[in-house]
């Protein structure tokens, strides 16, 4: 079986060297790169399956304009690094397309946890499976093909965005909290701030209703969590 391929895109140079350390001996092929020029060259020669990328770059380079470039062009999962006083940069990170934020300092043993999990959840997307489609009035949600549309036009939604988008189409009207949301996502083992559910959801809107400020379909049930409405 070939080895999943990471592209890890920092300027500090001990830092890469850690994490390249830390995923060569999990068993990942790893590239690295300063800045998001390299990165960019890098993404299409190498071709990773999964981005952990920094969110301050020197020179003038930002990781978030990165993280918005990356994920236009594709789907990949991203995974961001931010310092605990970046918590701004983090909501934006997401808000981008950004999968997860692991924030510095952080063990080589929890990033590997969260690159593994996100590869694994991205396989589990692409294997097949029972066809399964759900259907609200103009929204339609292939679980098996990772494809939602609006009246038949298709919308793209990041691998997390997808993710709690077929989780709350399991049972349409059913109430879900951010904690059960998470605990879906991560298996109990998330460690952040529940709030990275909302930004979550405010881009899923903006994927899927005609209106986000006014939403038809994934509606807020405020202080309890976000329910998928049943048509």
């Amino acid at each position: 079986m070939d080895r999943r391929k990471v592209l890890v895109v920092d300027d500090e140079e001990s830092m890469v060297t850690v994490i390249r350390y830390a995923l060569e001996q999990a068993g990942f092929d790893v590239a690295s790169a300063p800045d998001s020029a390299t990165a960019c060259e890098l993404f299409d020669g190498f071709v990773p399956d999964l981005v952990v990328l920094d969110v301050m770059l020197e020179g003038g380079d930002s990781g978030l304009d990165l993280c918005r470039d990356l994920r236009a062009r594709s789907r990949v999962p991203i995974v961001m690094l931010s310092a605990r006083s970046e918590e701004l940069d983090r909501i934006l990170g997401l808000e981008l397309g950004a999968d997860d934020y692991v924030t510095k300092p952080f063990s080589p043993r929890e990033l590997v946890s969260r690159v593994k999990a996100h590869l694994r959840r991205a396989g589990e997307l692409a294997e097949p499976a029972a066809r399964d489609v759900v259907t609200l009035g103009d929204l339609r949600i292939d679980t098996e093909g990772h494809e939602v549309s609006v009246s038949g036009e298709e919308r793209h939604l990041t691998p997390t965005e997808f993710r709690i988008l077929a989780l709350l189409a399991g049972h349409p009207g059913r109430l879900y909290s951010r904690d059960t949301i998470l605990n879906h996502l991560w298996n109990g083992g998330f460690i952040g701030d529940a709030r990275a559910v909302d930004v979550h959801v405010h881009n899923i809107r903006e994927k899927i209703e005609a209106d986000a400020s006014s939403p038809s379909h994934l509606v807020t049930v405020r202080g309890e969590g976000y329910r998928l409405k049943a048509q």
